[in-house]
Parts: C-alpha cells; structure tokens; sequence
C-alpha cells in the first residue's frame, strides 16, 4: 500500500489517498513492464514504409550496350541496384510489427508502472466543477499551486472526460490528459509528475485491483 497526498484547487492538503494494487514480484517487474512498453510501441508502428526492388521499378527492359566490344561492363539493366534510378537491394516492404502479450501479464504491468511512480504521484479533489468555462490559464495556476514545475512533463488522470477540463488542459505544452479507463504503460513512465483526481484514482483502484 502507499499513501499519496490530496490537494484541493488552492493547493491545500486535504487529506491522504490510498493506492493499493497487485504488482508484479521484484526480481520480475522491469522484465514485465519493458515487454509492455515495448509491445506499446511496436504496435504503434504503421509499419507502412516500402522500397522497390529492381523487379518493381520502371523501365530497365531493354539491355543498355551489347555484352562484348564496348570496353564497359557488361550490364543488362538501367534499373540495376548499382546504377541511379535502379531498384533497392534489402529495402523495408510493408510488415506488422505487432507483439502478442497475454491480457493479465498486460494488466500486471500497468499495475506495476502506475504504482511504481508513487513517489511522483499527487492526488487532487476532483475540479471539474472550478472550471465553468475552458480557461488553460487557471488550470495553470493550479498546477503551480500543487508544486509542479513548468515546462515537465505532466500526465493528468481523470475519471471521464470533461470538455471543460479538455478545452483548458490541450494548449498546454508537455501536459496530456488521459481517461482512466486509457492507462498505458507509455504515458505512465513518460511522464515527470502524475496528477490523478480522487475519483480516478477509485476508478483505477476499481477497474485493476482485483485481478
């Protein structure tokens, strides 16, 4: 278990939250939550990027000089990899580079990275409500009053999406707003400080404690 502390709108300590998942034994986490990661970012990759061999480039049908007399190499083809405008030798051709991981090991990595951060992790009462209107500067405010740094890299957990929230939190620079329904290993160890509101926080607690 590891106690994190709450903070209200002004930055206040409230009160003390409670963070208790399942994580991975410690001889086995960094394994398990590097596979995650990796898998994240493989399966990210459009894996679209492709080359033409000298089969597939256009033109090259016709010998460029008889075989024997001219003094030159002899050659067949304009469209030869050594020559310029030829084909590609080796070259990438569209390929899934997608990794297979098991639900549960998944999960169990997630649990193992979200509460490995603790020591990064604050916890605020919910503040939908302080923004009636989209207003990135008081959301700014606010993070300065929570002690976080400008210009880190900021994750901020909530439990749904407010458009409000949304609209102040897009234009700031390094800050990225996650559901915490879309926890991914990625943005969990990507980021300086994590900021989770009460109510994410139980629905993290809800949705992955009890496996």
């Amino acid at each position: 278990m590891v106690d994190c502390v709450v903070k209200n709108w002004q930055g206040e300590e409230v009160g003390q939250a409670s963070l208790e998942l399942r994580v991975a034994k410690e001889e086995n986490a960094a394994h398990i939550v590097h596979r995650a990661l990796v898998r994240q970012m493989n399966n990210a990759r459009q894996g679209t990027a492709s080359t033409k061999t000298r089969a597939e480039v256009s033109g090259g049908g016709r010998k460029p000089w008889r075989q024997k007399g001219t003094g030159r190499a002899r050659a067949g083809s304009n469209r030869s990899p050594l020559w310029r405008g030829g084909g590609v030798i080796f070259g990438p051709k569209p390929r899934d580079y997608s990794v297979k991981m098991n639900r549960k090991e998944r999960r169990l990595a997630l649990r193992t990275a979200f509460q490995s951060r603790a020591d990064d992790l604050l916890i605020v009462e919910d503040f939908a409500d302080q923004l009636p209107r989209p207003k990135t500067k008081e959301l700014t405010q606010a993070m300065s009053r929570w002690g976080i740094d400008p210009g880190s890299k900021v994750l901020l957990i909530v439990s749904d999406r407010d458009d409000n929230v949304y609209l102040s939190a897009r234009n700031v620079e390094r800050l990225r707003l996650i559901s915490a329904s879309n926890l991914n290993v990625f943005d969990i160890l990507n980021a300086d400080h994590i900021v989770a509101t009460q109510s994410a926080l139980s629905k993290i607690q809800e949705v992955y404690g009890d496996d």
